[in-house]
């Protein structure tokens, strides 16, 4: 499969994108690590998708794909320069795989280099080409991609248009490799175009430069460079394998189809794959701590390191093995080696490596010549005297000096292990040190500690599990009631609010929701329940859950503090929800305008139940009804309205648990008193646990 555009493609890509210029950027996006999407719209109106997959492929698409809630910080930079700013120009470098992208708005000139090779990168800099923000930094040989340095190209390789029949003669003429290697890398076309001008001229692509006619390979270079190109997709035994803007030779019998440009073939292709790109990021952040994705505990992220140390180490000394038996095989067999070195010298001698790739078919001995390296793949005899292990031979070596190529190679892969083993070592007595560490927080009470990059998007919000498995989400302030209304009430949910000013506006999720865990990370013990949150549950919010769900509106009010020990909630539907105000009237910033029939729930008690649980192999402290948490916990407090401030009891649980105080504060409503402990703050280690 074809994974990364190359040099044609992208002049190709480039061409077409020329219809675009003079559109204007209207908003930046990044749907994942690796990709960017620039929302651009035509002066004829209409918008189009630039889609930016660093390392991989440029294209413009406009098909549907979901982008994130919150701009990420390369995306942030990105609307900040380039939001409103007119294409001007797209530029290929040379005939390398850099894009450059030239916008200008009324705050100057600014450039986007997209690097389509190795891991790729997106670099945003200024008129004079000084980096404002670059994707991902990094630094090589040559150059230093990084904030305030000048923007450098990769070294630049060949450009075959700017060569004419004599350079090109010239350049072809001074290289030592076969035609297809030299096609390939030192006119910088790829395998794939190279391929195909072999094919298309009737040349092996083994063939040596000398016994070509490299007139009939200039004029096919020159009708794959000034062809008219299009569209073209490939198929192979699993579906789309290859895109190219031309029908290569090589590839005429196979099955494909065409499209007016190379963006609309390749949209067709990965598109749908680029267009997920949201939910494919939101998996990898909420698996970060599932069993062998990423990282969680130390003790699983050392237990992996381990693992791998001792693989890798298995494979070097599998590798010296190896290296030593040939080299021993060789000096072993000293006459037959010999012998065929001579032979092989003799033959390219008298009938040059041409001749010799089509006599050694004939020869049971030699597998394979190497024209360019010099040197041939040759069978070593067994004890019966047929063709056994398989050797590379160098025929400007002696036979002395082919086995010590041999030993060379395995005292290197030794050397290696060393270092190896050293390493083996460390990460043992890391992870020793780690089990101790666990297994006293264990015996203390306190759940392991799971590194993750981000919070679960429903942390920065009120949030809570009703027992029906719905997820309830609340406003933290004024911009968090926005929030929950904009991005998080939707047709089939519930908009809950308490009866007095200030209270948050809560969404009762229809779909959104939580499932038992059947498979918890290794980290998450017998005795916590643990949870996964899902996007589709089978159970609709019925009245006796939204009933549920009005206490822990209530909770979140400031009724918690007030002094009240009941109070009022209402549920609409989320169409009488509306931030549009009577004539004359001001909706202020997190408030709305409720019209219609509103489903009141009075005297609710305000008591609650918290509890430690597992979500997404993560331990999390959750608030719910008292009788929910008592169902399915088995740590946990029963909690009213009281003087003792919630800072206090934060700090209790989080000595007892380990968790961090930041993510315990939020989920207490206010100042408590405990009701009951049942081993939340006061751990009891079990019987069953001995």
């Amino acid at each position: 499969m074809k994974t990364v555009m190359s040099g044609l493609d992208l002049r190709a890509i480039a061409k077409e994108l020329s219809q675009i210029v003079g559109s204007h950027c209207k908003k930046c996006y990044q749907p994942h690590y690796e990709q960017v999407v620039l929302r651009l719209r035509a002066k004829a109106g209409g918008n189009t998708d630039l889609v930016l997959v660093r390392g991989k492929r440029i294209y413009t698409s406009q098909r549907d794909r979901p982008m994130p809630q919150y701009p990420a910080p390369f995306a942030m930079v990105l609307r900040k320069v380039l939001t409103n700013a007119r294409l001007k120009a797209v530029e290929q470098i040379g005939f390398d795989r850099v894009l450059r992208f030239i916008f200008e708005n009324s705050h100057g000139v600014f450039h986007l280099y997209v690097e389509v090779f190795r891991d790729g990168n997106i670099i945003l800099t200024d008129g004079d080409d000084m980096i404002i923000q670059p994707l991902t930094h990094a630094t090589y040989a040559d150059r230093i991609l990084k904030k305030g340095v000048k923007y450098s190209p990769p070294p630049a390789a060949q450009d075959p248009y700017k060569l004419d029949f004599d350079s090109f003669s010239e350049l072809m003429k001074s290289s030592d490799k076969s035609l297809g290697r030299t096609l390939g890398g030192v006119l910088n076309l790829g395998g794939g175009i190279s391929g195909a001008i072999c094919a298309e001229t009737g040349n092996d692509a083994d063939a040596e430069i000398s016994s070509v006619d490299l007139s009939k390979i200039w004029e096919s270079l020159q009708s794959m460079l000034h062809g008219n190109w299009k569209g073209y997709l490939f198929s192979g035994k699993d579906g789309y394998e290859q895109a190219w803007p031309m029908v290569l030779t090589t590839l005429q019998n196979q099955e494909y189809k065409e499209y007016d440009t190379m963006c609309e073939a390749v949209d067709e292709w990965l598109g749908p794959h680029d267009a997920h790109a949201l939910a494919r990021r939101e998996a990898e952040a909420l698996d970060v701590a599932a069993p062998g994705r990423g990282h969680s505990t130390d003790v699983e992220r050392l237990e992996r390191r381990l693992a791998q140390q001792e693989r890798a180490l298995e494979g070097f000394g599998a590798k010296v093995e190896k290296q030593q038996e040939i080299g021993h095989l060789i000096q072993n067999n000293w006459t037959h080696v010999e012998q065929l070195l001579e032979q092989v010298n003799n033959a390219v001698e008298s009938m040059s490596w041409e001749g010799v790739k089509g006599a050694v078919k004939e020869i049971e001995w030699i597998q394979s010549v190497n024209a360019a390296d010099r040197n041939f793949i040759a069978f070593l005899p067994n004890e019966d005297g047929k063709p056994d292990k398989q050797v590379t031979l160098y025929l400007d070596d002696s036979v002395h000096q082919n086995a010590q190529r041999y030993f060379q190679a395995g005292r290197k892969q030794k050397d290696k292990s060393s270092g190896a083993i050293k390493a083996l070592e460390d990460t043992k007595l890391e992870l020793e040190r780690a089990r101790k560490k666990q297994a006293k927080r264990e015996a203390s009470g306190q759940v392991a500690k799971v590194k993750r990059a981000k919070r679960l998007w429903f942390e920065n919000h009120k949030w809570t599990m009703l027992p029906s498995g719905h997820l309830m989400v609340g406003g933290k302030d004024a911009k968090g009631n926005d929030s929950i209304v904009k991005k998080h009430l939707s047709l089939g949910d519930r908009y809950l609010h308490a009866d007095m000013h200030g209270a948050p506006s809560c969404s009762l999720r229809n779909n959104q929701g939580f499932v038992a865990d059947l498979h918890p990370p290794a980290h998450i013990g017998d005795d916590m329940p643990a949870f996964r949150l899902v996007d589709k549950i089978d159970v609709e919010i019925d009245d006796s859950t939204t009933e549920l769900a009005a206490t822990m509106a209530l909770a979140w009010s400031r009724a918690w503090n007030g002094g009240g020990a009941h109070g009022t909630v209402y549920w609409v539907k989320p169409g009488q929800v509306s931030k549009s105000a009577e004539t004359g009237e001001y909706v202020g910033k997190g408030a709305f305008v409720i019209r219609g029939k509103r489903t009141w729930y009075k005297d609710i008690d305000l008591r609650l139940g918290v509890g430690l649980v597992a979500i997404n192999g993560i331990p999390l402290l959750l608030a719910s009804t008292e009788d929910h948490i008592s169902s399915i916990c088995n740590r946990y407090i029963i909690i009213a309205p009281g003087r003792e401030k919630k800072e206090g009891i934060a700090n209790k649980i989080y000595k007892s648990t380990g968790l961090a105080v930041d993510d315990i504060l939020p989920i207490l409503p206010g100042n408590c008193e405990i009701i009951d402990d049942m081993g939340l703050i006061n751990f009891k280690k079990s019987d069953s646990d001995d």
